[in-house]
């Protein structure tokens, strides 16, 4: 395929950014789209052009680093799969492709495709995790009984990657499916449950603190997720949320 890429550059968070042009030729259907910017990449620096920087790691579908907005959707037209499970059959011979950053307040772009996503960690910090006992009579966790239905939400909440699509894709910049999610996966299990109103409240807060935007239940989170984490997480949270304003 012989394809016209449209993509974002931009030399650092406090350069003004522009849209640049490149043509590309004899791309592979079977490419997955990292391998077609890699491709890019080397005929960009035999030009002498400074190589367009995107992040990238496990190129599994596992890390969620491979953030890019194609075509104006999170990690490209596919479903349930992120940017580098995404493949050049998706696309069709002459295609103008628009290659963008994810876009948001509290993700600030480093430097052409590649943005800052440190505001996710900083939540998980605020509470995304478990305090154990390590003193000897540390309980085996296998040992806990747990309701099938329980464990199978929780574990589908724990397959959020925290890739960024959701506030990427979200037309108000909001986390809560990511948010949501993290909380989810502990208040499920009863190892979850002894934290589970200062973890629900001191994330939410630094959610709002890193300057995400408020849900308004466009849905538009649940379709773009690569990993297909739910909507009922958000309803979820906010449950715990009420229960831990309601009990302090």
């Amino acid at each position: 395929m012989n394809l016209t890429l449209k993509v974002w550059r931009q030399a650092n968070s406090e350069s003004k950014g522009k849209m640049e042009t490149y043509q590309i030729a004899d791309v592979s259907p079977d490419m997955s789209f990292l391998e077609m910017m890699d491709v890019l990449n080397e005929q960009l620096m035999t030009q002498g052009i400074d190589p367009i920087a995107f992040d990238h790691d496990c190129r599994e579908g596992i890390c969620g680093m491979c953030s890019m907005f194609i075509n104006g959707e999170a990690h490209g037209p596919d479903r349930l799969v992120t940017t580098c499970q995404l493949h050049m059959r998706k696309f069709n011979n002459g295609d103008t492709i628009t290659i963008e950053p994810f876009r948001a307040k509290a993700f600030p772009v480093i430097k052409d495709l590649t943005v800052d996503r440190s505001a996710f960690d900083r939540v998980q910090q605020a509470g995304g995790f478990v305090s154990v006992n390590t003193s000897g009579n540390t309980q085996d966790a296998n040992a806990i009984p747990i309701d099938k239905h329980d464990a199978d939400k929780a574990f589908d909440a724990a397959t959020c990657i925290g890739c960024g699509a959701c506030v990427a894709t979200c037309k108000n910049a909001s986390a809560m499916l990511f948010v949501s999610a993290k909380v989810s996966q502990y208040s499920l299990l009863p190892q979850g449950k002894v934290e589970a109103t200062e973890r629900v409240m001191n994330m939410v807060k630094q959610m709002d603190e890193e300057g995400f935007g408020n849900c308004t239940n466009t849905g538009a989170c649940e379709v773009e997720c690569p990993k297909g984490i739910s909507l009922e997480n958000i309803a979820r949270m906010n449950r715990e949320y009420l229960y831990a304003s309601l009990k302090g």
